[in-house]
């Protein structure tokens, strides 16, 4: 009953549950972020520009038995993605710190009175 009893105390801390909501979370972003690389960024950005290179067909790319192609691909992906999670991630960090920037509020009245107490016994 010991293991037992542990094993739930373990469990039902609460960084556990905040880890498994995190990657619950982090699966569910990550399908957006897939999305988002796939059905807008690629056929936006990436088509164009490997169809001005003549690599329109980059997951094909192959030299002998090497299929260095779908490599290339899923280089360039992870590129996109880092990109695109590294913008998101300053933006989040600039809107911060907007909040991070507001003055400090002014002292009460009481902490007011006795500053100038404390003034008046330095003189």
């Amino acid at each position: 009953m010991g293991f037992l009893k542990e094993f739930k105390d373990f469990a039902m801390k609460g960084n556990i549950v905040d880890l498994a909501v995190a990657v619950i979370i982090g699966g569910a972003f990550g399908a957006i972020v897939s999305s988002l690389v796939d059905d807008i960024i690629t056929p936006l950005l990436l088509n164009p520009a490997l169809k001005a290179a003549g690599a329109e067909n980059i997951g094909q790319l192959s030299w002998h038995a090497v299929k260095y192609g779908n490599f290339l691909a899923a280089i360039i992906k992870f590129v996109v993605i880092a990109l695109v999670l590294f913008s998101i991630i300053k933006a989040m960090n600039s809107l911060k710190k907007k909040e991070e920037a507001a003055p400090p509020p002014a002292p009460s009245s009481t902490d007011q009175l006795l500053m100038e107490i404390r003034d008046s016994l330095k003189k």
